[in-house]
C-alpha cells in the first residue's frame, strides 16, 4: 500500500512506513530516491527534498525534522 492509499495517516508515520527499508545512516538524496521508489506522494517527496543536505542517522531524525517544519499530524 502506498502513502497515498492511507490519507488519514500522519506525515511522520507515512515517512516512517516509506523509509523503513532504508539502511541508515543515509543522506537526503537516498531518502528521496527510496521514498519515490516506495510510491510516496508528491507532497511527501517535496518535504523530503526540502530537508538540509546532510546525513541522517535514523528515521526518527527525519521525522523530527519534518515534524518541526510542518504541522504535526498533517495528513495527505
Amino acid at each position: 500500500m502506498t502513502a497515498s492509499g492511507i490519507p488519514s495517516e500522519s506525515i511522520d508515520l507515512q515517512i516512517s512506513d516509506l523509509l523503513r527499508e532504508v539502511p541508515f545512516p543515509t543522506n537526503k538524496d537516498a531518502l528521496v530516491d527510496a521514498a519515490r521508489e516506495a510510491g510516496a506522494s508528491n507532497e511527501v517527496l517535496a518535504m523530503l527534498d526540502g530537508m538540509p543536505e546532510q546525513d541522517y542517522v535514523d528515521i526518527e531524525s527525519v521525522t523530527r525534522l519534518i515534524g518541526g517544519s510542518f504541522s504535526p499530524g498533517l495528513g495527505i
